[in-house]
């Protein structure tokens, strides 16, 4: 039930006269980006505090607001631990303004672990990833898959208590594909997202949780690509080319276009994060596999032995399987909607050694790491970054013509390990002058070529 009130607003809503609401006292701005921003503010009638999310989109009725997907999902799915909940809907008629009230985390993955100097206990990553894939897990369940995974869109309450936000992409699983092709922010698209035309499920979010593990195990972004093209390039760097059948299989996706590439040996997982145990690195790479249809499921990941020890005993409520399954990118799915666990998948995947390790980039983010993370409330997640489709982005396309958006936020440097971590190959003197090198250009305006990025975000039907 949407609950109408009257903000008194004209059409530009500032944040003085945003402040003027009679049920909540406005605090101040967590953040703002292109769709909406957030503000922290205190209810008049219990005195919590709570997340504002005001859309800078007008909504012209009631209707409108309840068919938003973003508010369809919350209320589906409010009920689960790892869900960050919706407590309040607010619309104001008059203006068209609409703001989503919701509970208050203290800050996202990013900025979990953007300054960081060591690497985070590796239980205290096996707990945030099963509270993830748990999330997931309930999501799909549900019929209903998220599209855009990735560090700001996970909430992180008193370092312990992970929630999962901003439905603004999501997607029925019920839908038939093909979907909208631009989806997902680039560094976590799954390759079936990049190389068809819009033929992908339940299996991108898996896909966008391995590169998200990855990221909180070694403080660095794993596939950061500059472009599409750039993209899909640094996954094969780490996981080798697909065989000649996966790739006829996604060919046939794509419009009939020709998708080659020179035949190419992963550097493996396990060489990116020596420091990981090998159960972590197995989990991860059953994850991150190339084909969506061998690829982990949600469920089937917290059934693997990274976990053992850490199941809770009593497990999040379910809600009833849906009537028929969902699709998966080549054909439907189970009954649940779920892939089983590819046989030994996990343990069986070759790693390959390579010449030299892949080098550690510096993060680039665009949104400002918001606690409370912003997105378009419908559509594909904002403007297109170039005019071609993901698939004709590897047909004759010269690189001239890719469009890189996104604007260079503060330096990020790599992490330093502890002094004592042994194992790792990498010598402290080494960052240290890294560090020193990046800060002295900075300081110079040196322009450097790396990659940046435009993070956006993506009705039920």
């Amino acid at each position: 039930m949407v609950v109408e009130r009257r903000f008194r607003l004209d059409a530009d809503i500032s944040f003085a006269n945003y402040a003027r609401s009679q049920d909540y006292r406005l605090l101040g701005r967590k953040g703002e980006g292109t769709f909406s921003e957030v503000l922290k503010c205190q209810s008049l009638r219990d005195g919590a505090y709570y997340a504002c999310k005001r859309l800078k989109q007008r909504y012209d009725s009631q209707e409108s607001v309840n068919g938003l997907r973003e508010v369809q999902a919350m209320r589906r799915l409010g009920s689960h631990p790892n869900i960050v909940q919706l407590h309040e809907v607010l619309y104001d008629k008059k203006s068209g303004t609409l703001a989503l009230i919701c509970e208050l985390m203290d800050m996202n993955m990013y900025e979990l672990i953007r300054d960081r100097r060591n690497f985070l206990p590796e239980g205290r990553i096996r707990s945030y990833m099963q509270q993830l894939c748990r999330s997931l897990d309930y999501m799909h369940r549900n019929g209903i898959f998220h599209r855009d995974v990735k560090p700001e869109n996970i909430l992180i309450k008193q370092n312990e208590v992970l929630k999962l936000a901003d439905f603004g992409s999501c997607k029925s699983a019920f839908a038939r594909p093909p979907f909208t092709e631009y989806i997902s922010t680039r560094w976590y698209r799954a390759p079936e997202c990049l190389l068809t035309d819009g033929h992908y499920g339940l299996a991108m979010d898996v896909w966008s949780a391995g590169c998200v593990f990855y990221e909180i195990t070694s403080l660095q972004p794993l596939f950061p690509g500059a472009n599409e093209v750039d993209q899909i390039s640094k996954i094969h760097e780490v996981l080798g080319t697909p065989t000649a059948a996966l790739l006829n299989k996604m060919r046939s996706k794509s419009r009939g276009l020709g998708l080659e590439f020179p035949s190419q040996k992963g550097l493996g997982l396990s060489r990116l994060v020596p420091h990981a145990s090998a159960e972590a690195t197995q989990l991860m790479a059953a994850m991150l596999t190339y084909d969506p249809e061998e690829r982990l499921s949600a469920k089937g990941a917290l059934r693997h032995a990274f976990f053992t020890g850490v199941r809770s005993a009593s497990q999040p409520a379910q809600i009833g399987d849906p009537e028929r399954g969902p699709m998966g990118v080549y054909g439907p799915l189970s009954p649940l909607g779920l892939k089983e666990d590819p046989p030994a998948k996990a343990a069986s995947l070759p790693w390959i050694s390579a010449a030299k390790p892949v080098p550690r980039r510096k993060r680039f983010q665009a949104q400002g790491g918001l606690a409370v993370p912003v997105s378009h409330p419908r559509g594909g997640g904002g403007p297109p970054e170039s005019s071609f489709s993901s698939a004709s982005a590897f047909h004759g396309l010269p690189l001239s013509r890719l469009r890189v958006g996104g604007v260079a936020p503060p330096l990020r440097l790599p992490p330093l390990p502890p002094l004592h971590a042994s194992g790792s190959g990498i010598h402290l003197s080494t960052l240290q002058a890294q560090a020193r090198k990046a800060e002295h250009a900075e300081r110079l305006g040196i322009h450097y070529p790396l990659p940046s990025m435009a993070r956006r975000g993506g009705k039920f039907h």
